[in-house]
C-alpha cells in the first residue's frame, strides 16, 4: 500500500494564493466555494471555517455586487485561509476587494468587458501583488465565438482562453491561472489537454455544474481522474449541487486514492458478503463519522473475513480481519490483539487514534531533526 504515486505531473510556472502555492510542483490544492449569500457575514464566515475544517487549501466567495464587497472586506477579517473573489460583469468589484485584502481574482473573459477594464483589473492586480484565474466557461463563451462555433467545443474554450492570455501577455503579467469548464467530462478533458502543451501556466480543474452528490461525484472522479492521471492540474473544485463541505472531502479522496496528495485516514474496505463476521457497512459509517478530525496519513483496513482479511491487514498502518469467535487486529502488518463485535467500533476508534497520535509525534521529530 505505501509506493508513490507513478504520476509525472506537468511542469508549470508558480504563483501563489495567499500562502498557498498553486504550480511549480507543489502539491494540488483542493478548494470550495461557498454558497450563502455573501451579505450575511456571519452565515458565510461560519461555512468558510466548515470548508477550511474538511481540509480546503483555498476558498471562492462569490461577490456579485458593491454590498457584497463591503460584506467581503468583513469576511476576510475573520478567516484565515485564502479567499478567492469571483467576480462576474463589474470590474469595479475586483478593483474594491483587492483594496481588502482578497488573495486572488477570478474573472471571466465572456462577460468581464473590454480591454480597458481588464487592463485596470491587471494594473490593479500587479500593484497589489494578487494573482488572477481567467475562467473560461462553456455556459459562457463570447458571443462571437458561440456564432463561429456553433456551439461549445474544446477549440472554442481553448480560443477562448487564448484571446485573455495573449492580452495578459501584452500587459506583461503572468502571475494567472486558467481553467476551462464545461459539464460534459469530453469538452472538458479535451480542452484542458490542448492547452496544458501550449502555456505553462498552472491549470485550475474542474467538471462545472457535475450535478448533485453521487451523479456530480461521479462525473468529476471520471473527468478529473482523466487529467490528473495525465500529469494536469495544479489545483481543483469538485462542483457538486451538495453541501460545499462534501465537495472538499471528494476532492482529498481523489487526491488520496491517485496518492497525489494524503491526509487522513485512507480506508481500505470489503464491501460485505455473507462470509462477514461482523457488520462491515455500519462499521465503516461509524468509523468515517468519528474520525473525520484525524489529519495525519494513515491506511486503515477494514475487511469482514479471513480470505483477504489478513492480507489487506498487513499492509495497512491498522488492520482488521474478521474471525470467529473474536476479530484480529493487525498493527504495522503484524498480528496485535483480538476484539469483540460487541466493543468493536469503540475498540478501532481508540487504537485509530493511538496510531495517528504516534505517527503525528513521530512526523514532528522528524521535521524537528530536519
Amino acid at each position: 500500500m505505501h509506493f508513490e504515486s507513478p504520476i509525472k505531473r506537468r511542469q508549470s510556472r508558480q504563483i501563489m494564493v495567499g500562502n498557498v502555492p498553486v504550480g511549480g510542483g507543489a502539491p494540488i490544492s483542493v478548494q470550495s466555494m461557498t454558497n450563502t449569500e455573501t451579505c450575511d457575514v456571519a452565515a458565510t464566515v461560519a461555512q468558510i471555517r466548515a470548508i477550511q475544517d474538511a481540509g480546503a487549501d483555498i476558498v471562492r466567495v462569490s461577490v456579485p455586487s458593491m454590498d457584497a464587497a463591503e460584506a467581503f472586506k468583513a469576511i476576510r477579517e475573520q478567516v484565515s485561509v485564502p479567499l478567492v473573489a469571483d467576480i462576474h460583469f463589474d470590474y469595479k468589484i475586483a478593483l474594491k476587494v483587492a483594496e481588502y485584502g482578497v488573495d486572488c481574482l477570478r474573472i471571466n473573459p465572456g462577460n468581464i468587458g473590454n480591454k480597458d477594464r481588464v487592463r485596470a483589473v491587471v494594473d490593479c492586480a500587479r500593484d497589489k501583488n494578487i494573482p488572477i484565474r481567467i475562467g473560461v466557461n462553456a455556459g459562457s463563451l463570447e458571443k462571437d465565438l458561440q456564432k463561429k462555433y456553433g456551439e461549445p467545443t474544446p477549440d472554442a474554450l481553448v480560443e477562448s482562453a487564448f484571446r485573455q492570455i495573449e492580452y495578459f501577455d501584452e500587459l506583461d503579467f503572468q502571475e494567472f491561472k486558467l481553467s476551462l469548464k464545461a459539464s460534459d467530462i469530453f469538452m472538458t478533458v479535451e480542452a484542458y489537454r490542448k492547452i496544458a502543451s501550449q502555456i505553462d501556466n498552472p491549470l485550475h480543474l474542474g467538471i462545472t455544474e457535475a450535478g448533485g452528490f453521487r451523479s456530480g461525484t461521479v462525473k468529476s472522479s471520471i473527468g478529473l481522474g482523466l487529467l490528473l492521471m495525465d500529469g494536469i492540474g495544479d489545483t481543483l473544485r469538485v462542483s457538486l449541487a451538495a453541501d460545499p463541505v462534501q465537495e472538499v472531502k471528494v476532492g482529498w479522496d481523489m487526491l488520496r486514492s491517485l496518492k497525489l496528495r494524503n491526509r487522513g485516514i485512507n480506508f481500505i474496505a470489503c464491501p460485505s458478503c455473507s462470509r462477514q463476521n461482523f457488520d462491515v457497512v455500519k462499521t465503516m459509517n461509524e468509523l468515517e463519522e468519528r474520525l473525520e478530525d484525524i489529519k495525519v496519513s494513515m491506511d486503515v483496513a477494514v475487511i469482514g473475513c479471513v480470505v483477504n482479511g489478513p492480507g489487506e491487514a498487513k499492509e495497512a498502518d491498522l488492520g482488521l480481519a474478521g474471525g470467529s469467535p473474536n476479530n484480529l487486529v493487525y498493527l504495522d502488518g503484524k498480528p496485535n490483539t483480538k476484539v469483540k463485535n460487541e466493543t468493536l467500533v469503540d475498540d478501532l476508534e481508540r487504537m485509530i487514534r493511538e496510531k495517528a497520535a504516534a505517527k503525528e509525534k513521530e512526523e514532528s521529530n522528524l521535521i524537528a531533526k530536519s
